[in-house]
């Protein structure tokens, strides 16, 4: 099978189970919303496999999820939000992989899946909604706010299984 090949197939897995995370295991947090545990697969995607696959999954991921669920009024800002998230973790996270300290690591692993969260849900979701529904940006800011925090945690909550997935991927061949 060719490279090019592996990686399609790699990506098109990756955006099913980011689907099936998220619409199988569904865990409340707030009011009428759920933990999106799709970025567990995204967070594992950008740690093993980069940017463009772990953007792809995020994106085309919450592209369909929002297709199945009827959930189309979200999806505009959803996926521009997750293009951000997409690229920083997987610049960060590929390239911090070579780094000997563990600790500052994931230190600067937490810091950047918070910046890069806030920066694409309560910056560019919140504005995309706010134009598309001529609300004010504040408004958006504070509606999404619980996103913000429960989609974070849930990618700081993924880094021990990055870790552990990569590890085992090394150890097959993948």
């Amino acid at each position: 099978m060719s490279d090019r090949v592996r990686w399609i197939s790699r990506t098109g897995l990756g955006i099913a189970l980011f689907v099936v995370f998220s619409l199988c295991l569904q865990v409340p947090v707030f009011e009428n919303y759920y933990l999106c545990l799709g970025y567990l697969v995204v967070a594992v995607y950008c740690y093993c496999f980069g940017a463009v696959s772990g953007t792809i999954v995020a994106v085309a991921g919450v592209i369909l999820y929002c297709v199945l669920t009827g959930g189309l009024r979200g999806l505009p800002g959803w996926a521009s939000g997750n293009i951000l998230i997409g690229i920083c973790c997987g610049l960060f996270f590929y390239r911090a992989k070579s780094m000997e300290n563990r600790l500052a690591e994931t230190a600067l692993a937490i810091l950047v899946i918070w910046c890069s969260c806030a920066a694409g849900i309560l910056g560019i979701k919140s504005m995309v909604e706010a134009v598309l529904y001529g609300q004010p940006m504040w408004a958006r800011i504070l509606k999404n706010s619980y996103a913000f925090i429960a989609d974070a945690a849930v990618l700081t909550a993924g880094l021990p299984l990055c870790i552990a997935v990569e590890k085992g991927r090394r150890e097959i061949g993948l």
